[in-house]
């Protein structure tokens, strides 16, 4: 018994470093809101978990793109918002309440770069009512999702951006209905109780006092199911984790907020990795 054990952890071992072999190497973009940020000293140890931050293009006429050549890829447009303060904070919070070993910096990841993103199990986008995803990027993040991988959508709002979200997500999952995650639902419980949820604002409520970025707004948290009943992706519709996670360190920010985004988003981490 104790030698298949070995032979077991020594497998694991080669799985483990056969999939470092082939993830990208850590890079990094300009963003919208930040164009420099210091590395954290061990920025490249290797570890069995990052943050994966999907890049992708944007929709026509959609706000925030500041790339002089207009191209996504070279960063300066949405799907930087908030990067790389709230994945460097939220990792750092992965660390301390979880045993999970996490690296201390996020991964862009782009569904054009081969096979790059099924080294990634847990995938994140912001601004997603503002996304416009290829055919082929949509067919690819589907055959990611149905090989076991996970994806969670943040911080859009209202019905306009919900159409533009459903555009490509649509063509992801023309077979898959959204739902509402039931009260129930394993994800939900996983680590924490989130029975009590409510909804998490953006930046500007440290200006305004407002939660919401558009009248009739409320909070949604709703979902995409596999045939075995697996969340395969997870919006927080109408609410910004994002955002808890980059100001979870501004005594100004309501620790409220930022105490249910990261129980949320580990949540969804550790479900990611058990289901």
């Amino acid at each position: 018994m104790r030698k298949f054990a070995i032979l077991l952890a020594a497998a694991a071992l080669v799985l483990v470093a056969g999939l470092g072999a082939w993830q990208r190497p850590f890079r990094e973009y300009p963003g919208i809101e930040y164009n420099t940020f210091p590395l954290p000293q061990d920025y490249r140890e290797k570890t069995e978990w990052a943050f994966a931050r999907l890049m992708y293009p944007q929709a026509y006429g959609s706000r925030g793109f500041r790339n002089r050549n207009g191209d996504w890829r070279e960063g300066n447009s949405m799907w930087t918002q908030d990067y790389p303060r709230a994945d460097r904070h939220f990792s750092q919070a992965i660390r301390r309440l979880t045993r999970l070993h996490s690296r201390s910096v996020e991964q862009p990841v782009n569904l054009d770069d081969g096979d790059d993103v099924y080294n990634w199990p847990w995938l994140y986008a912001v601004q997603t009512g503002q996304w416009r995803l290829t055919d082929p990027q949509a067919l690819k993040l589907r055959e990611y999702l149905l090989r076991g991988g996970f994806f969670m959508a943040d911080d859009f709002w209202g019905e306009s951006q919900w159409l533009v979200f459903l555009d490509s997500m649509q063509r992801v999952f023309p077979d898959r209905p959204i739902v509402d995650i039931p009260e129930r639902d394993p994800i939900l419980r996983t680590v924490y109780d989130l029975s009590d949820r409510y909804q998490v604002p953006g930046a500007r409520y440290l200006q305004t006092g407002v939660t919401y970025k558009c009248d009739g707004c409320p909070a949604r948290w709703r979902g995409i199911y596999d045939d075995k009943g697996r969340v395969l992706v997870a919006m927080s519709f109408n609410s910004d984790l994002g955002d808890s996670w980059e100001w979870a360190d501004d005594p100004n920010y309501d620790e409220k907020f930022s105490a249910l985004g990261i129980r949320i988003g580990i949540n969804y981490i550790v479900y990611a990795m058990t289901h």
